[in-house]
């Protein structure tokens, strides 16, 4: 069993230095790279920065824990760490939205992409998605440490803190708590992910109306890339809100599995997938590590 353990510490501290590396590399072919000065590509430079502060919010637990085999910390560290890790969340999402409208104006109004998608409505656009963040997030911690604890420490069954977590905690009633969480759940992921399908859907209507089935194919390929991040973020997503709400006698394995592919897998893939898909930023990245033209 031990052996296992080591396995899998292994295994977490290689995906912590793939999504490091992968998310550093994107930002740094996107800052040298002249053509991609793009709206599209400052939204997925967004996303790299968001994915490395999530992963900067995950590692002092899961080194602790899973190395260290010390699943205890202070409350207010925990509180700090779901703090971060919920802003960071409800940022990506955001994102994704963001990401979304910029396809839906490139492939439905292409003549107007540059008048729409200014620099300075990108600025706009990523300012006020921290701004909702923070204070959709900023709440939290006031409503939780109003209640009573009944241990100065908290116990992690997985290998970071979250709201659903600590909820469960404090010995008195936790009712508002469970309403604002359910709430800011329906009013972030809810509404972003009804307005990506949204977009979606008619970004569908648009290219089915092209008459070429290449062209077609060609346009659909542009948004490859963004509908895999839409998939593997919000997948995951709705599995931990869904096992912590009704999966209450879930074996512990199970809780342990969905929030580490919960938090490790979207930081780890997306810069993979965006390198593969995108044919500049592939030839950039080939171009840096191998010194040759592809």
């Amino acid at each position: 069993m031990k052996g296992l353990e080591h396995w899998l510490d292994a295994l977490l501290l290689l995906l912590y230095a793939i999504s490091f590396l992968g998310n550093i590399l994107i930002l740094y072919v996107i800052k040298e790279e002249q053509s991609l000065h793009q709206p599209m590509y400052y939204f997925l430079s967004l996303l790299s920065v968001n994915d490395l502060g999530v992963s900067f919010s995950t590692l002092p637990t899961v080194l602790v824990t899973l190395c260290f085999h010390a699943p205890e910390m202070t409350f207010d560290a925990c509180l700090a760490q779901m703090f971060f890790i919920h802003f960071f969340s409800w940022t990506e999402s955001g994102i994704l939205l963001s990401m979304s409208f910029d396809r839906y104006v490139a492939i439905c109004n292409p003549l107007r992409y540059s008048s729409v998608l200014t620099d300075v409505r990108v600025a706009h656009i990523g300012i006020s998605i921290i701004i909702r963040s923070l204070c959709m997030v900023f709440p939290l911690p006031f409503l939780l440490k109003r209640l009573p604890f009944c241990k100065a420490n908290v116990v992690l069954t997985h290998s970071y803190c979250l709201h659903p977590d600590l909820i469960h905690l404090p010995c008195g009633d936790t009712t508002i708590n469970s309403m604002y969480g359910l709430f800011i759940v329906i009013s972030a992921f809810g509404i972003d992910s009804v307005l990506i399908l949204l977009s979606y859907m008619l970004i569908l209507h648009s290219v089915l109306a092209i008459a070429s089935r290449d062209e077609r194919l060609k346009t659909l390929n542009t948004c490859v890339s963004h509908i895999c991040a839409v998939l593997i973020f919000y997948v995951p997503m709705v599995s931990v809100s869904m096992v912590h709400r009704f999966g209450k006698h879930a074996p512990e394995y199970v809780y342990k599995f969905i929030s580490l592919v919960y938090l490790f897998v979207p930081p780890m893939l997306n810069p993979i997938i965006y390198s593969i898909k995108t044919k500049e930023i592939r030839r950039r990245l080939h171009k840096m590590l191998l010194g040759t033209k592809f």
